[in-house]
């Protein structure tokens, strides 16, 4: 609900082909933020669907979708991800037609049903007949981190804010991270100097707490501030962008400028280890084999 008009965002069943043929015209593979603002452009989305909140925020409705979308066709066998959030598109994937997403998605939906069944009667009966498969839990789990995470960043103070922001850059390759201007949300803007191998470049970086999505105009506010100040532009907010604010970012005879959104944020502080663990946790698989029972039977 936007101003008390109604704002349908797509189900995630109807993102799925659009998505996978999206994940093909990008040459087979894209990261998340590639791959949904390429289909919210595929798809004309308006700037009122891409700011509809998933519940309280800070990620969007749409945002979310495109998560099940993509956990669901990797489900049915068409995409593939590696550890660092890169989607593939396999060779099912590029054969397969239109008509067959439906049929693929109520097979793999009625699998995942048989697979919760066999879970629950295996295990504790607390546990939920309706619990997501391993691929689902995944991305649910991605999605919890992510949202608290988030949350924890629109709460902390302004200084530790800024703190933060310094390491991180300093982190990700900066040699030099300092503030000229900072307000009272903890927004924060200022100079840095990127380091990549034996060359070095100045960085003008602006880095906002906001729960919303960012559009154009702030893009293009954010270039003119820029003018004179740095070669790169570097914009950071923990919500995310339009896809109007990415084309702007790289509109043709303006200085380009790189996008860091919310889901991208989240992403460099668990690289950087910042105030994220990430745990390997390996699962032990048990057989009961009814054979060595029976070999202990008197002849």
């Amino acid at each position: 609900m936007l101003f008390g008009m109604t704002v349908l965002v797509p189900r995630y069943i109807d993102l799925l082909w659009p998505a996978l043929q999206t994940a093909i015209a990008l040459g087979g593979s894209a990261s998340n933020e590639e791959l949904n603002g390429a289909v919210i452009e595929r798809e004309g989305l308006s700037v009122q669907v891409q700011g509809v909140l998933h519940g309280d925020g800070p990620s969007t409705e749409i945002e979310y979708r495109l998560a099940w979308a993509r956990t669901y066709l990797k489900g049915m066998g068409l995409l593939t991800n590696s550890r660092r959030g890169v989607w593939s598109v396999t060779a099912k994937g590029r054969e397969v037609a239109e008509a067959d997403i439906r049929p693929l998605h109520t097979e793999f939906s009625a699998e995942n049903r048989k697979k919760n069944a066999a879970r629950k009667s295996a295990q504790a009966a607390s546990r939920r007949a309706d619990e997501p498969d391993t691929n689902i839990a995944e991305a649910e789990n991605q999605t919890d981190w992510k949202d608290a995470l988030l949350d924890t960043l629109l709460t902390i103070s302004p200084d530790a804010f800024e703190r933060l922001t310094q390491r991180l850059l300093r982190e990700a390759g900066f040699s030099s991270a300092s503030i000229t201007r900072r307000n009272a949300n903890g927004d924060i803007e200022g100079l840095g100097v990127y380091q990549l191998s034996l060359l070095s470049f100045p960085v003008f970086f602006q880095c906002t707490r906001y729960s919303g999505s960012v559009g154009a105009g702030a893009v293009r506010d954010f270039r003119g501030a820029m003018t004179g100040r740095g070669e790169k532009g570097l914009l950071i907010t923990t919500g995310t962008f339009t896809g109007d604010a990415r084309a702007e970012s790289k509109r043709d005879g303006a200085p380009p400028i790189d996008l860091v959104d919310g889901d991208r944020l989240c992403e460099l502080l668990k690289e950087h280890s910042l105030g994220v663990q990430a745990t390997t946790r390996v699962v032990e698989d048990v057989e009961v084999r009814p054979d060595y029972f029976q070999s202990l039977e008197p002849k």
